[in-house]
């Protein structure tokens, strides 16, 4: 191993290259026996002229490539869902139909889900995961106990089963304490008064209607008495991670910010496939680094992993740009461009012609699109150029 002294620091600081990569050197120097300043100036220089020679010239199209590159394997993409991280239990949006759901920016995925990681003790312990999946997954009243219904004196009786909840409220000891408490939630989710015996509850309509006693019983079903309501299932996971065996939950529902409050959760490594609830809980931030994540994923389970991440770097950031993410549809990004030409050109073009002439806009012919219609040269690479003649006098050795 060789030690990273002041000089070799300095000759890596004296480069041109990201902190990332300067992270990447230090590394591979360390990883080397010794190691002298000469050959960690030599490294540090390859690395900053391969740095240099892979970045983007000046006036490359970039927004036409990144959509070529994504576009093009995109047609690739046919399968709709698929069994999430090998749990065959829960299916999520996969294939073109995710892309479209990231790139249109939907407020809420067709199959909502987390991934759910644990900390400490909670994550070595099934038990102790148990206590975290009972405190995210919605507990309703069908998975307590039994309902039955008396006409002849208009009640509805609750039989909650003593070993179920013992299961799911395992820090109380008392199940009566528990029939308590799921009394005290119907009295106040339904505003009628309840009876308790141990763990048998009963309530029935102030006035005897057969109509409100059928009504009480549907609405009691709807109660959530633990958990988080938009969490249907939870299932649980054994899995080997860089860290080690670990148990880690995957759901059916996404309620991202609740999720992170719950103790036992690791919400440094917690994520959601909801990017605008990633967006609300951790900023806009970490709302690109979730599209660009999603969006790779995506590719890559279509077996597409050959897009390079930048494209993709690119996307993310005109969709993050203004601090809210916007769509790329005519609703959002394509929609809002100045150029009257480009946005009749995406859909909808009568309406945007027709809007732009009554209220007088004027196209400057800016963008790529505008000047391809009207057949002119686009201001990218050598359209961007503007070369001059002149006459060069002898006598006076300047150009005129």
């Amino acid at each position: 191993m060789t030690e990273i002294t002041d000089d070799i620091e300095a000759v890596v600081e004296d480069t041109n290259l990201p902190k990332r990569l300067k992270d990447q050197v230090y590394s591979t120097v360390d990883e080397r026996d010794g190691v002298t300043v000469e050959q960690a100036d030599q490294i540090a220089k390859a690395v900053e002229n391969r740095y240099l020679d892979t970045r983007v010239d000046p006036l490359d199209p970039v927004g036409t490539v990144s959509a070529q590159s994504i576009g093009e394997p995109g047609t690739q993409m046919t399968m709709n869902t698929f069994h999430y991280a090998g749990v065959a239990e829960i299916d999520v949006t996969q294939g073109l139909p995710r892309l479209i759901e990231l790139v249109d920016a939907r407020k809420t995925p067709d199959t909502p889900m987390m991934t759910v990681f644990l900390e400490d003790e909670y994550a070595d312990d099934r038990e102790r995961a148990h206590e975290v999946v009972w405190g995210i997954e919605a507990t309703k009243i069908l998975a307590l106990g039994d309902i039955s219904t008396n006409v002849a004196d208009m009640r509805v009786q609750i039989s909650l089963n003593e070993d179920t909840l013992q299961e799911r409220w395992p820090r109380v000891d008392s199940t009566d304490e528990i029939a308590g408490e799921i009394a005290g939630i119907i009295e106040d989710s339904l505003g009628v008064t309840t009876v308790q015996d141990g763990t048998s509850v009963e309530f029935g309509p102030e006035e005897p209607s057969y109509r409100d006693l059928l009504q009480l019983v549907e609405e009691l079903r709807d109660i959530t008495f633990k958990g988080i309501e938009e969490v249907s299932r939870v299932v649980i996971r054994k899995e080997e991670l860089d860290s080690g065996e670990e148990f880690v939950l995957y759901t059916e529902g996404s309620a991202f910010g609740d999720v992170l409050s719950i103790e036992g959760v690791d919400a440094s490594r917690t994520t959601c496939n909801n990017i605008h609830e990633i967006y609300r809980n951790l900023g806009v931030e970490a709302a690109r680094e979730a599209i660009i994540n999603e969006t790779m994923d995506t590719l890559e389970e279509q077996g597409l992993d050959d897009v390079n991440v930048r494209h993709l770097m690119l996307v993310s950031d005109i969709m993050t740009n203004e601090g809210t993410i916007e769509s790329i549809g005519r609703h959002g990004i394509s929609g809002s461009k100045d150029s009257v030409l480009a946005r009749a050109a995406f859909e909808v073009t009568v309406n945007h012609l027709l809007d732009a002439a009554i209220h007088g806009e004027v196209d400057d012919l800016n963008g790529v699109t505008e000047n391809v219609i009207v057949g002119k040269p686009i201001k990218l690479g050598t359209g961007d150029v503007d070369l001059k003649m002149g006459s060069f006098s002898r006598q006076s050795g300047q150009a005129d």
